[in-house]
């Protein structure tokens, strides 16, 4: 789950107004939503709440992953001097590094941070979060990551090391191409010798993944259909809402857990901004999201390609977070 930047069948790394994602996604069969846009303000608090859903456990393994390790994962990466977070959320999992370094060195050195989001009510909060450490630069960019890491690497000139952050399992939401694609940019934006800090879910039981995106309280499915009530605020869409149920499926040859939304009768949408006219048939469904799941050997697999090299890894709970440092690309490849 996580930060959802991508479609069912992997995200554009370039993307257009809401208007017209909607239309072409929804023109595709199966039809499809980019799950980028569950996070306007409403969908960034109901994110916030999976978090702390007892069957969610991603967030809670990943916070305590980071404060046994953050010493080490600092002493590895080296003396930095930027960091750059992809998704940063409220913040809360960049603030349990930046507790370490401050801890570490009363008179550290100026810090400049970089935080990437799409969510500009969640990019404010982590914002402010960070901001409010002595020492420390940020700089938001309210967009996604393919935008944010071409504004970050355009930046002239820099101090130390730098180190990326891509937390939450976010990639788990990208498509193997698009993953493939995303850590190629990332790799694009640092320097040899700079570190990458990611996370991943693991396959787990098919019980617990279900229970983690359709939760028995139904917060999950209310991020999910806050989708529609965007949709029909902002683009003058007439989705009935209550007509369209919350579906979490496990797709066991691809690994994944696919979010549905699914028509539960027949029935015609409009949607004037995107100059579509839908029919749906009972049980027709809107694919909002793939978050696949890894084996732990997969993450070496998936990052040695966009030449970054394995420092580390800790596991935890079916969860593991693994430190990688760039390495060198050959010359025709270096961006």
């Amino acid at each position: 789950m996580s930060t959802r930047l991508s479609v069912a069948s992997g995200p554009p790394l370039e993307r257009g107004s809401f208007a017209e994602d909607v239309e072409y996604y929804l023109s595709l069969i199966p039809r499809q939503l980019p799950s980028r846009y569950l996070y306007d303000a409403l969908g960034s608090a109901l994110f916030d709440a999976i978090c702390e859903l007892p069957w969610y456990g991603i967030t809670r393994t990943e916070r305590r992953l980071l404060r046994e390790h953050a010493g080490e994962i600092l002493s590895r990466g080296g003396p930095v001097g930027s960091l750059i977070e992809l998704g940063p959320g409220n913040g809360d999992k960049l603030g349990i590094l930046m507790d370490k370094i401050d801890a570490a060195d009363a008179e550290a050195p100026s810090l400049t941070v970089h935080l990437v989001d799409v969510s500009p009510a969640a990019l404010d909060v982590a914002t402010r979060v960070v901001s409010s450490r002595p020492h420390v630069t940020v700089v938001p960019h309210a967009t996604d990551y393919q935008a944010g890491l071409d504004q970050v690497a355009s930046r002239a000139g820099r101090d130390g090391r730098a180190m990326a952050l891509f937390l939450g399992s976010n990639i788990g939401n990208f498509d193997p191409p698009g993953a493939a694609m995303l850590l190629e940019r990332i790799r694009a934006t640092l320097w040899p010798g700079d570190t990458l800090l990611i996370s991943t879910d693991l396959v787990k039981p098919e019980r617990d993944l279900l229970l983690a995106y359709d939760d028995p309280l139904g917060v999950t499915a209310a991020f999910n259909r806050n989708l529609l009530v965007r949709a029909n605020r902002e683009l003058g869409a007439d989705f009935d809402v209550d007509a369209f149920a919350h579906r979490a499926v496990w797709n066991a040859a691809e690994r994944r857990v696919e979010m549905h939304l699914v028509s539960t009768r027949a029935q015609k949408v409009r949607l004037p901004a995107s100059h579509l006219e839908i029919t749906f048939t009972e049980g027709e469904i809107i694919w909002t999201e793939s978050s696949y799941k890894y084996r732990q050997h997969d993450v070496c697999e998936f990052l040695a390609p966009a030449h970054f090299e394995v420092v580390t890894q800790w596991t935890a709970d079916a969860f593991a977070l693994t430190l990688a440092r760039a390495v060198a690309m050959p010359r025709s490849s270096h961006a």
